[in-house]
């Protein structure tokens, strides 16, 4: 449905283009804005953090919304990926991975010294008449 290279740049262009793509695929109201949210989050944390661009997939499947975003940085430090705590209010950084854990239904984070991946989906509830 959308596949996109993004740099620094590129971050509000793509973030608008998500919107409209997750929107189109039936996402709406408080569910559209936090997985917006969630993309905005990992791809400005891939710019920031993992070597300044990145690659975005979205697509639909088996009625959820689903996205993945990797770039080629060094990596999530060791012992990272596994907290589920949220950051501390002293902490200047470390809450995009903990707020997209808690706004979609589903997350995979798989890292490496070459580059980080972050999978997550959303559920494409479906209209009622």
């Amino acid at each position: 449905m959308l596949a996109a290279t993004f740099a620094r740049g590129r971050v509000t262009v793509l973030r608008r283009a998500i919107s409209a793509c997750a929107a189109g695929e039936g996402l709406r109201g408080k569910r559209l804005e936090d997985f917006v949210l969630a993309v905005n989050e990992i791809i400005t944390n891939a710019v920031l953090h993992g070597g300044g661009s990145g690659r975005l997939r979205l697509w639909a499947q088996q009625g959820r919304l689903w996205c993945e975003v990797t770039d080629h940085g060094p990596g999530l430090p060791p012992g990272w990926m596994g907290s589920s705590r949220p950051p501390s209010g002293h902490d200047t950084g470390g809450r995009g991975l903990w707020l997209t854990r808690m706004l979609c239904d589903h997350v995979t984070i798989v890292s490496s010294p070459g580059g980080t991946s972050v999978t997550f989906s959303a559920v494409i509830e479906q209209a009622t008449g």
